[in-house]
């Protein structure tokens, strides 16, 4: 992740191979959480609470629990977006009106629920268990581009991207974002296999932030149980805390580890943590909070720099991430890295806060084994949603 933030990642239209089963074409804390206020939707209204390090009580979970989920096998068969890439940037070399198009930023927010639901693919259902599981319409009430009560890319009315597909594309010539072996070891498009020092990998990350396409922007104002079942359509589920922080941090070789996915030195030009708010976010209510707070994300893969020693890009910047966590014998909601406004909350650990950090009480340091207390909730229950939080899906190797 990297670049400034004003309040909080990215993906590309790619054909499913046979057997994939596509889409049809289809989120403030307080200051110390991402600088904004966290916002709440209950199944009629929405209204802000206040972050947990801010000594204010969680929210409590909806009145009714998330649809029921049936059991999920198989991966998904996703696009092979490599060499989707690699044709699209063959095309705008040869074709002028497609050119203009991709070099256009704001093309990759999508205006439709259908051009939402185009970016990613779902495993395959038996007719059984089309009848059970109900993916269709489970997704199709999810997504949307209306507002903040639907998952999608944020308030296109009032975001700036800056970097378009093309741009973006040009970015990762020669950039391996997954190799046939891996793609083997995983069992699907996108995604990495994770392991420490003299252990076997025992779990693949997907690279971007969901939709986990390159050179598209990510997903946001998405409710925890509803990321995870999204998960669970595509063959994986949501990641843990603990698999995120060593995919942030460690080294494939053996190596150390280092306290950012990039280095061991805070650099906020790496990432997409360089912007700050260019509006004020009014966050009285969750449609106040969609009409006024910018959700100015880049595509995904725009800062190739920003890339862990595994290969898994943005977890800094660009978007904060929602992840699951084991607290006794329940499982709850866990959020992780930053978003592009980072820079007003920058601060390294053990260290003063910088001058340069406008937001002093709310800094915080974003490194790979931070572990924050923000937003927890139960997460079959969670309701914290965000104009700049994300997520990403893992899978359990076999």
């Amino acid at each position: 992740m990297a670049r400034a933030k004003p309040s909080r990642r990215t993906s590309l239209i790619v054909p499913p191979p046979p057997g994939a089963r596509a889409v049809p074409s289809r989120r403030l804390a307080s200051a110390a959480c991402f600088a904004a206020a966290a916002i709440v939707l209950a199944a009629t209204s929405c209204t802000p609470t206040r972050a947990p390090h801010d000594g204010q009580p969680e929210a409590k979970g909806p009145s009714a629990p998330p649809p029921p989920e049936a059991p999920l096998d198989a991966a998904v068969e996703g696009a092979r977006l490599d060499a989707a890439a690699r044709a699209l940037l063959d095309a705008t070399a040869g074709d002028a009106s497609v050119a203009i198009v991709d070099d256009d930023p704001m093309k990759l927010h999508r205006e439709t629920r259908e051009e939402l639901l185009s970016l990613f693919s779902i495993r395959d259902f038996s007719d059984q268990q089309k009848k059970t599981v109900q993916a269709d319409a489970f997704l199709r009430s999810m997504f949307n581009t209306d507002g903040p009560h639907h998952a999608n890319q944020g308030n296109k009315a009032i975001a700036q991207h800056s970097i378009s597909r093309a741009k973006c594309l040009e970015g990762l010539k020669g950039v391996v974002i997954q190799t046939p072996e891996q793609r083997e070891k995983c069992g699907a498009e996108n995604m990495v296999p994770i392991w420490v020092k003299g252990k076997e990998a025992w779990f693949c990350i997907d690279v971007f932030e969901f939709p986990n396409k390159a050179c598209e922007l990510p997903m946001v104002w998405t409710q925890p149980p509803l990321a995870k079942k999204v998960c669970e359509l595509q063959g994986k589920r949501l990641c843990s805390d603990i698999e995120w922080n060593i995919a942030c941090r460690g080294d494939p070789e053996g190596g150390p580890d280092q306290r950012y996915a990039y280095g061991d030195k805070l650099d906020l030009e790496i990432c997409h943590t360089n912007l700050r708010h260019r509006q004020a976010c009014v966050v009285r209510d969750a449609r106040t909070t969609w009409n006024t707070c910018t959700t100015d994300t880049e595509p995904s893969g725009s800062y190739p720099k920003c890339r862990s020693r595994f290969g898994v890009f943005d977890q800094h910047g660009n978007v904060a991430e929602v992840m699951m966590r084991r607290d006794g014998d329940r499982v709850v909601t866990q959020l992780k890295g930053s978003a592009w406004f980072y820079n007003e909350l920058a601060k390294e650990p053990n260290e003063p806060v910088p001058a340069t950090t406008t937001n002093k009480t709310g800094a915080y340091p974003d490194h790979c084994n931070f572990d924050p207390r923000w937003h927890v909730e139960q997460l079959d229950r969670a309701m914290h949603v965000n104009y700049h939080l994300g997520f990403r899906c893992c899978k359990s190797i076999p």
